[in-house]
């Protein structure tokens, strides 16, 4: 399983980093470093998470109130969105 992070969900992922980091110094890495773990977890889980907005896998991340978006394609989980799923009002674009 190959996992390929879409530019629209890496600009989601600098945005946590970015709010985080301003609230305490260093934990936007600990953000990131977690993020990045939930998102590895899909090499081995990739396909099994809940169906949203019809056509988008969505993995909860274990520490932060942030789901990544994805979508199967043969072999290749591609991460379409990170985004708190509180807020979720619109799908994510699919860049």
């Amino acid at each position: 399983m190959t996992i390929s992070i879409q530019p629209s969900a890496l600009a989601d992922l600098r945005r946590g980093f970015r709010f985080y980091e301003k609230q305490e110094r260093g934990l936007g890495e600990y953000f990131l470093d977690t993020l990045y773990s939930d998102i590895d977890s899909l090499r081995l889980y990739a396909g099994i998470q809940p169906v949203h907005f019809g056509k988008f896998l969505r993995l909860l991340s274990k520490r932060f109130p942030f789901a990544v978006y994805h979508q199967m394609n043969g072999e290749e989980s591609q991460i379409r969105a990170v985004l708190d799923p509180r807020n979720e009002l619109s799908p994510p674009t699919e860049s």
